[in-house]
């Protein structure tokens, strides 16, 4: 039922965003984007984490990857990725379809600044084949999200670049 909490949520705070639910699966980020036709990117990822005694949410870019240092010095503590059975018993989402909408539990949300490159992202909406389209700042209003700085910045390759003269 986790699909109809998200779906009464946005009924009850934001009526104009509708959910899009897919035949196909868009449990990974490759999965949504071909799913839903958009870059890996611009789908939104929801981490489930416990950082030392509290669990949160963090929703990053799709191919976004969470920097240990970075996520230490702004959630207080190490992250650790909570096992499949605590996701589904705190969000009430199943992997695949986990996001900070009509939770089980109200869990403090976090949205990485890697979303702002972005005028509209792809979130789950709560099972493995849905999602919303919608503005990350929006997003980022409707769960009471604060603004953090949590993901790895994009490296260079050295085989990417011009070779010396």
């Amino acid at each position: 039922m986790s699909l109809e909490s998200v779906r009464a949520f946005f009924a009850s705070h934001a009526p104009d965003i509708a959910v899009l639910v897919s035949e196909r699966s868009s449990a990974t980020v490759a999965l949504a984007a071909e799913a839903f036709g958009v870059e890996p990117a611009r789908i939104a990822k929801t981490l489930s984490l416990r950082v030392g005694d509290r669990v949160v949410l963090v929703v990053t870019k799709g191919t976004a990857r969470l920097d240990n240092k970075k996520a230490r010095a702004a959630l207080g503590a190490k992250p650790r990725m909570l096992e499949a059975d605590e996701v589904v018993a705190l969000t009430g989402h199943p992997v695949g379809g986990v996001c900070p909408f009509g939770l089980a539990t109200p869990l403090p949300v976090y949205c990485d600044v890697s979303l702002k490159a972005f005028d509209e992202v792809l979130p789950a909406a709560g099972s493995a084949n849905s999602a919303v389209r919608i503005p990350p700042s929006r997003m980022a209003e409707l769960v009471g999200a604060a603004w953090v700085d949590v993901c790895q910045d994009p490296v260079t390759r050295n085989d990417d670049l011009p070779a010396a003269p």
